[in-house]
């Protein structure tokens, strides 16, 4: 399957065959492929949370208003983010790199980030969606369904998965082998309506 084909036929799943398990070897290339995504300044600030605790996950389910995916499905990640990733160690996000560009880049995480908390939020948001799309593609090469989902109480499912303080929760990928068709796509808006070319009229 190719990335075209993968965005076209992906769908938001909702039931899952509660049955079917991922194998070690799929959840290892599935997350391989995960950390390839982009964040700014390679600062890597995701955190997946893999909930494989079958009590967990129930408990999970009652905050996320009793949907069935998220015990059904194969695997429940909570995409999270460590807010003050920018802080820690960041001379290890450029290590490969040569030491010019480090001498430049480091100190600029820094001067970016610094008491800048929205940007800081604003900036685990991005990379988490960034990561959620790319953990729903490989999914769907791999012959998997998944569904993002935000309908839960954040507070809560925090406290359940022991979330530290300077991390957030962004949302949750739940992927596993659909067995019900999903709806039709409800409307797709037009290119016109979208696509700005320029600047807003």
């Amino acid at each position: 399957m190719n990335v075209a084909e993968a965005i076209a036929s992906r769908r938001s799943v909702k039931a899952f065959d509660q049955d079917h398990r991922t194998s070690e070897a799929e959840i290892e290339k599935l997350m391989g492929l995960a950390l390839l995504a982009p964040t700014a300044f390679n600062i890597q600030n995701w955190r997946f949370v893999l909930v494989s605790d079958a009590a967990l996950r129930k408990e999970i389910r009652q905050a996320a208003w009793d949907q069935a995916q998220v015990t059904d499905a194969s695997l429940l990640v909570v995409l999270c983010a460590d807010l003050k990733a920018w802080d820690k160690e960041p001379g290890r996000y450029w290590k490969n790199t040569p030491q010019p560009v480090q001498d430049f880049i480091v100190p600029a995480i820094g001067q970016y980030y610094a008491g800048r908390e929205q940007v800081q939020r604003d900036e685990a948001m991005r990379s988490c969606g960034i990561a959620a799309m790319s953990l729903m593609l490989a999914a769907k090469e791999m012959g998997y369904d998944s569904c993002p989902m935000d309908g839960f109480d954040f507070d809560a499912v925090g406290k359940l998965i022991n979330l530290p303080q300077d991390h957030v929760i962004a949302m949750f990928v739940a992927i596993g082998k659909g067995i019900k068709e999903p709806w039709p796509r409800g409307g797709q808006l037009p290119l016109g309506e979208v696509v700005v070319q320029n600047r807003f009229g």
